[in-house]
């Protein structure tokens, strides 16, 4: 009974193994127009239900309070979308002079230059506990202001000179992140009650259909024939990557727990994800308008489609972990009160 028990409560980590081996086993089903059609399923239903979902979920004074956090929101956007691709193309300086396969090398700077994802870092906030509105904002405004930022901090470090369709990929963001969560929050004015009795599922639902994201992803990078790569350069970029993502994650949890930080335990949640999440699914599509034609376009998109995953799976075992942290600083909180 026990184990039973123990498999229930981490059943979303064993979700991520079995999907992950369904994709390695069959790959077409989850590509680009296969049988899932996740070019509509994925980047259009999928991210939406996702932010239908929370704004259902949301209470709306939590959304409004969230918006006024203007510090904490400072210091996601500011770490993703300066502090981040600046580190890492100072330690690329270092990194050219090792046998690492260049192509790989700038994919990494891609990776540095993309906005927050508009699933991932919510998800993880709301498993955690910690301060969901203050993760839906800035991964609602990061996303828009990366259509901007994004193109221009490619153009800064790897030279691109490709015009990118701003008024599509703007209005992509709007129906799938902001016309979703404000219906979500729509209905929750007529639901509220019948919401707060029946206590739907939300957590479940979204980590749902994150399943099927990791899903599709993994599908992509298990079929795509285009990549061919020395396995020495693959397994650094690899261990590069998570060091990154550990570092930074241990470096926004130091610099937002802080005493003179000013912010909350649920802040320090929402300020680990967002800051140190990349978006895959803003990310592909950007780097295949700017980089237009270039040959190595599969090389630079390898490390893009190592970090989403690495960092949903990162993410998801450390989430008893910070669970357990937020638990006990709150508690703190309460007995010094």
């Amino acid at each position: 009974m026990g184990l039973l028990v123990r498999l229930r409560k981490e059943w979303f980590i064993i979700g991520i193994v079995l999907v992950i081996l369904s994709a390695k086993l069959q790959p077409d089903v989850g590509v680009k127009g296969g049988p899932l059609k996740p070019e509509v399923t994925v980047s259009y239903i999928a991210v939406s239900l996702i932010f239908f979902n929370s704004g259902l979920s949301l209470k709306t004074e939590e959304l409004t309070s969230a918006l006024l956090h203007v510090r904490l929101h400072l210091f996601v956007q500011s770490f993703t979308l300066l502090f981040f691709p600046v580190a890492v193309w100072l330690l690329l300086r270092v990194l050219e002079f090792t046998p690492i396969d260049q192509w790989l090398l700038r994919g990494l700077q891609t990776v540095s230059c993309m906005p927050p994802p508009v699933s991932s870092a919510v998800i993880l906030t709301k498993a955690v506990g910690g301060n969901e509105a203050a993760a839906i904002f800035n991964s609602a405004f990061g996303s828009f202001l990366g259509i901007v930022v994004t193109p221009v901090l490619l153009l800064f470090f790897l030279g691109s000179s490709s015009s990118v369709p701003f008024s599509s990929i703007f209005s992509q963001l709007f129906m799938t992140v902001v016309v979703p969560l404000i219906l979500g929050q729509v209905c929750r004015r007529f639901l509220r009650d019948f919401l707060e009795r029946k206590k739907p599922p939300f957590s479940t639902v979204s980590s749902c259909v994150l399943l099927m994201i990791i899903y599709t992803t993994f599908c992509d990078t298990f079929s795509n024939p285009n990549i061919e790569l020395d396995p020495t350069s693959l397994l650094l970029v690899v261990l590069i990557i998570f060091c990154l993502q550990i570092s930074f994650m241990l470096l926004t949890f130091i610099l937002s727990t802080r005493s003179n930080s000013g912010f909350s335990p649920a802040d320090t949640v929402a300020i680990i994800f967002c800051s140190t999440h990349k978006s895959l699914t803003l990310g592909i599509p950007m780097l295949k308008i700017v980089f237009a034609g270039y040959e190595h376009l599969s090389l630079i998109s390898v490390p893009l489609l190592i970090y989403h995953p690495s960092q949903i799976l990162l993410g998801s075992v450390l989430v008893p972990s910070i669970r357990s942290w937020m638990s006990n600083r709150q508690k703190s909180s309460l007995l010094l009160r």
